[in-house]
């Protein structure tokens, strides 16, 4: 998984403190799978999508519900998610292409095959040609709330907070932690995916993920 963003720049906001819950790459599975119980396929296909996206992209869900279906290039070797400056959080300094895993591209091309909403939006909803932050926020912590995942609030592995406090940036932590602890990847590499303005707010941010 690599990427080519240039590092946004502007106000960092709640990205610039401590990460307080991230999910282990096997709770992250069963997120996914919790998404599949329910009762309309294309919620289930759409949940899916976000949750795959998220743990695969490092987005925030801000860009999340901005993102269009032309913001996909399913078809490149290997698929790749471009964002255009204004998508992007602090407006960025220019576009940020982030290139996906095959699975991602797979769960995301069967989405689109299937969904039955005709709307530019990537992500519409059932009432809205897009869905808000919000509608989102809402879907992750019910699918979390149905896997019964346990995030994690600190670097005492004893310590867990509740299912309805999974969000989707707590899936934008959940890629750092993967990266860093699973993947033996740099900081500054969690830097360029996350898009961080410098390698002291990712460090700031994810240091303590750091297995000792």
């Amino acid at each position: 998984m690599r990427s080519r963003p240039s590092p946004a720049r502007g106000k960092t906001g709640t990205d610039s403190r401590p990460a307080r819950t991230w999910l282990l790459p096997e709770q992250v599975k069963r997120l996914k799978r919790a998404t599949l119980d329910q009762y309309y396929t294309s919620l289930q296909d759409r949940d899916h999508a976000i949750v795959e996206l998220l743990y695969d992209s490092g987005v925030r869900v801000g860009e999340l519900v901005l993102l269009d279906v032309e913001n996909l290039l399913l078809d490149e070797d290997p698929p790749v998610l471009r964002m255009q400056a204004s998508i992007q959080k602090g407006g960025g300094p220019g576009p940020a292409e982030l290139e996906l895993d095959w699975d991602t591209g797979t769960t995301l091309d069967r989405y689109l095959t299937r969904r039955p909403w005709d709307t530019d939006a990537l992500f519409p909803s059932r009432q809205a040609d897009r869905m808000t932050a919000s509608s989102v926020r809402r879907a992750v912590k019910n699918a979390a709330e149905r896997a019964g995942v346990s995030p994690y609030v600190s670097e005492d592995d004893r310590l867990r907070g509740e299912p309805s406090e999974v969000t989707p940036h707590t899936l934008r932590h959940s890629v750092a932690y993967r990266m860093i602890n699973e993947e033996g990847k740099r900081m500054v590499d969690v830097q360029m995916r996350l898009r961080h303005a410098d390698l002291q707010t990712t460090t700031r941010v994810y240091g303590h993920l750091r297995r000792r």
